[in-house]
């Protein structure tokens, strides 16, 4: 199980340095689609028996974070007419650099910790800190709205990866509250992202320090 586990978990770290390391939107949006619908089917591969909640939970996260919000995070784009991020607050080459340390010190970190002897041989731990480092890193160093929707979906699943240690002593309840939250917080982002374009015709935050009361 592990082996199958450690892959999907490598994989989504991968996708951070690839998120982190592009300037295009639709790339961007693509790869946090991917990446929950790879986090999604993690429940599946942990379980030894199938229940009726694991399927549940992972069903919902894969359309969910796979097709329903980068739909929504798409739709904006179109409607913004952008496809790029060309000034963000923290170059490209540096978040990546940034990135990669994380992801490292995210492996020696989790390699001290310590953890029940089921989560020694997995990436979990270390896959959910780089995860939300690299969410934290997409929303404060890049400038554009959308950009940092997918920096909180990011960081997010970074907390789902987190939540799935204690898969096989609670419910998927807390997975399933996360994925409500999430939700929820994304339709309101995509209500302040209109708010944002109408206002300004552009969806670079950093315009909104000209707000006054």
């Amino acid at each position: 199980m592990n082996d199958w586990l450690n892959l999907l978990i490598g994989l989504a770290m991968g996708l951070n340095l690839v998120a982190l390391g592009t300037g295009r939107l639709p790339s961007l949006i693509r790869v946090a689609a991917v990446q929950g619908m790879v986090l999604g089917i993690m429940p599946l591969v942990i379980e030894h028996e199938l229940r009726v909640m694991v399927l549940v939970v992972a069903v919902a996260t894969v359309v969910v974070k796979g097709f329903v919000i980068p739909s929504l995070l798409r739709r904006a784009m179109r409607a913004a007419n952008i496809d790029r991020d060309l000034y963000p607050l923290i170059g490209f080459l540096p978040s990546l650099l940034l990135g990669a340390a994380g992801m490292i010190g995210a492996v020696v970190l989790a390699s001290w910790l310590p953890l029940l002897p089921e989560h020694h041989e997995s990436l979990l731990v270390a896959g959910s800190l780089a995860s939300v480092l690299t969410g934290l890193l997409l929303l404060v160093g890049r400038s554009k709205a959308i950009s940092q929707v997918c920096g909180y979906l990011i960081l997010e699943n970074g907390i789902y990866l987190f939540g799935l240690l204690l898969i096989h002593s609670v419910p998927l309840l807390v997975e399933g509250g996360i994925l409500l939250d999430m939700t929820v917080a994304i339709f309101v982002t995509g209500i302040i992202v209109d708010r944002i374009q109408r206002a300004f015709d552009s969806l670079d935050t950093r315009k909104l320090t000209v707000l006054r009361e």
